[in-house]
């Protein structure tokens, strides 16, 4: 099984439309590739599939399913952010996601510019580590808030905090903050993700969650799917080939995994 869940196209803020994402995914011997596109979230609607298109979204995959069985599975899944409405329509598989926080009314997204985390942390008090936990306090209401089937991206807070710019990763504070949320989680039995996106982009030189999540997870049982969380068909499978044996390494259960249908 050589698989890739994560995978945005043109009906979100992917570079390219879900057909030419399968045949790159083809070419690579790829044998499951499922689709999940942004759930819209009303106050930021730069990057996630309007509405409307929602039904257009779901047709054209099913569309796709159809003309290439045989040679590949593939997925209609929603990359579900905590803020959005629960999706009316039936989709294989959701991936809970926190992407943004609020703070005296104004919302900001946690991954896109390091002046919104520095918005954040003046309107959080000049405390980084008050911002980073409530991050964390919404990522651990993620599975009973998005019913998903995959946590995606846990430690997305630490983004644009490579060599520490914003928080030190092992602060007590910081440290208890993602413990309570991870904790939380793992109640649920759901798959978290190894999400190597932010790899792909220069962002981070280790996938989300880091090592040490990784590690404690696993200590506590927990399962993991990789993921490339592609944007550009370029990244599919974005360094599997070397985060597998890394996880394993840290005691993380890395599985084949595929969606199987729950009620929601």
């Amino acid at each position: 099984m050589k698989a890739d869940f994560h995978v945005h196209t043109t009906y979100s803020d992917g570079a390219q439309a879900p057909e030419e994402m399968i045949q790159t995914a083809l070419n690579m011997g790829i044998t499951h590739l499922g689709f999940s596109d942004h759930s819209f979230t009303w106050y930021d609607t730069s990057c996630c599939i309007p509405e409307s298109v929602i039904p257009a979204y779901r047709a054209e995959i099913e569309r796709l399913k159809v003309k290439y069985s045989g040679r590949i599975k593939v997925y209609c899944g929603l990359e579900q952010d905590i803020d959005s409405p629960l999706p009316q329509a039936e989709f294989d598989y959701l991936i809970g996601s926190v992407h943004s926080l609020c703070a005296q009314g104004r919302w900001f997204p946690v991954d896109w510019k390091r002046e919104h985390i520095e918005s954040l942390c003046e309107l959080m008090g000049g405390d980084i580590y008050r911002v980073a936990e409530a991050y964390y306090d919404r990522v651990r209401q993620v599975a009973e808030q998005t019913h998903c089937d995959l946590i995606g991206h846990f430690d997305l807070i630490a983004k644009l905090n490579d060599r520490c710019h914003f928080f030190d990763e092992g602060h007590p504070r910081y440290v208890s903050a993602w413990q309570r949320a991870a904790d939380e989680l793992l109640k649920a039995d759901i798959p978290f993700e190894i999400n190597t996106g932010a790899m792909a982009r220069g962002y981070r030189s280790q996938p989300y969650p880091s090592g040490e999540i990784i590690a404690y997870l696993a200590r506590q049982g927990a399962r993991f799917v990789l993921s490339s969380d592609c944007h550009d068909k370029k990244n599919l499978l974005w360094s599997f080939e070397k985060v597998k044996p890394w996880a394993e390494e840290l005691g993380g259960w890395v599985i084949d995994w595929q969606p199987q249908h729950t009620e929601r």
